[in-house]
């Protein structure tokens, strides 16, 4: 694949960091766009020893002035870019009666309105000659395990606006692609919100026991980027889940979600 210009928020750790350094390491001009300005500038330079031109942006996806910045930055510098990954996200734990609106509107800010600002921001670079989004949603936002219903709510609708921006942007020669892995080795639980106790922990334990890393998930976002995917669902037991929520009648897949929760709690 040709020399691409890539931007990513949430780059500084986790999947945006693994999936920074296979763009950098593949040649790519990369952007990172993170909160945490101390790890971002701590990290940028493991990337530029693959690529030079990888450039650093403090930036909240809370704040549409952040990314518009940044837009007008990469605009001047690289004269557009052609891939958009809105990766930044948190999680939060609880039923619908135990979470509060303030809670409800934190994630939603994040975890929805954060990629609706990314796209908005740089949109414009992307429709002059094309391009591709990538949109970090999880098997959350196929699925429907309880006790996580705002995020997964707001995964959810992140493959909605996914899908929808697909039909939109076909005629701007814009590809877009969302992503769904469930549980795999990453920072997720930091700084999640929780209603019940002791779900850090059990968050931790499930990640743990993941057979796939932050860096496999960016490989599968590497693959559909070349291969102009629609959705990216790395986990092979996710898709079969995804595939039985389709098939089996609804009371049939309950029972078989509440003995997999039941199995893995």
């Amino acid at each position: 694949m040709q020399q691409q210009r890539i931007v990513i928020t949430g780059g500084a750790s986790g999947l945006g960091f693994a999936l920074a350094q296979l763009a950098a390491k593949a040649g790519w001009k990369v952007a990172i766009l993170d909160r945490d300005t101390e790890r971002g500038e701590a990290v940028i330079g493991s990337l530029q020893r693959w690529q030079p031109d990888t450039r650093f942006f403090t930036c909240d996806v809370t704040r549409i002035s952040d990314l518009e910045n940044v837009a007008k930055e990469l605009d001047e510098q690289w004269q557009g870019i052609d891939i958009l990954v809105n990766n930044a996200g948190v999680a939060q734990v609880g039923k619908l009666s135990d979470t509060s609106i303030s809670d409800w509107q934190w994630i939603i800010d994040i975890n929805l309105l954060g990629v609706v600002r990314g796209c908005k921001a740089f949109l414009p670079l992307l429709q002059r000659n094309g391009g591709h989004i990538i949109n970090v949603a999880s098997m959350a936002g196929l699925l429907d395990v309880p006790n996580m219903t705002s995020y997964n709510a707001t995964k959810a609708a992140v493959v909605s606006l996914s899908e929808t921006l697909e039909n939109e942007l076909a005629e701007d020669k814009i590809h877009v692609t969302a992503v769904c892995p469930s549980f795999f080795k990453t920072n997720l639980g930091q700084g999640m919100r929780s209603s019940i106790d002791g779900m850090e922990a059990k968050l931790d334990k499930l990640m743990s026991k993941s057979k796939l890393n932050a860096t496999d998930i960016a490989k599968a976002i590497m693959r559909a980027i070349e291969r102009q995917h629609s959705y990216t669902i790395p986990h092979k037991q996710g898709r079969y889940a995804w595939y039985l929520k389709r098939f089996l009648p609804r009371s049939w897949y309950r029972r078989i979600l509440y003995r997999s929760i039941k199995k893995h709690s």
